[in-house]
């Protein structure tokens, strides 16, 4: 028997709606499947979450060169002509994952990422998936 899915979407209204210029919200496993959305179709929020996997594998990585840290990444900022990508660690195994214009408050937005994590960091984790049919 699988646990109903958490409904996290006005969650994430709230962010977007709290810093101007913000387009797409999403959050999504650490396997690239979307958990959830805000300002964007379900076929465009997969294809988000299918490319932050790769990303946040590669920053993963990276991460792991440092050799005081723990190996972990935490937030990845890219900027590309007409905005801002943002990626941040959401809880074990989850990822927040936000679009937004190029005149966005970078600021802002990194205080409410950081925010909304801390507040629902818990919901917003992916368990790592155990085994498959029993045959």
């Amino acid at each position: 028997m699988t646990q109903p899915r958490l409904n996290m979407d006005w969650m994430l209204k709230d962010l977007a709606t709290s810093v101007p210029q913000t387009r797409h919200v999403i959050v999504l496993s650490s396997d690239g499947l979307r958990m959830a959305q805000h300002g964007t179709d379900p076929d465009a929020a997969d294809r988000l979450a299918a490319a932050c996997a790769g990303l946040q594998s590669l920053s993963t990585a990276i991460a792991g060169e440092f050799p005081h840290g723990d190996g972990q990444m935490r937030l990845v900022v890219i900027e590309v002509d007409g905005g801002f990508f943002y990626l941040m660690a959401a809880g074990a195994g989850a990822f927040l994952a936000v679009l937004a214009d190029d005149d966005v408050d970078a600021e802002l937005m990194g205080m409410r990422m950081r925010d909304l994590v801390a507040r629902i960091g818990s919901h917003l984790t992916s368990p790592p998936r155990v085994g498959g049919p029993v045959t």
